[in-house]
């Protein structure tokens, strides 16, 4: 899932059950980065008593392909 518009979403991952909230100044690149769903990204996190709702929460992360 990903909100475009407020530039934050939740990657599915099978290290972070129940999701990884994410914010889009954790994606590499330059100017608009954005995610779509179904994009192939390699994720760093971290661990978080709770960020709005979820256990874990994107430190890094990188889009492959497109």
């Amino acid at each position: 899932m990903w909100n475009g518009e407020e530039g934050w979403g939740v990657i599915d991952s099978a290290q972070t059950p129940g999701g990884c909230w994410a914010f889009y100044s954790d994606i590499v690149g330059e100017g608009f980065r954005t995610l779509v769903v179904g994009d192939t990204v390699t994720l760093d996190w971290e661990q978080v008593t709770d960020q709005d709702g979820y256990q874990y929460r994107a430190t890094r992360v990188k889009q492959h392909g497109g």
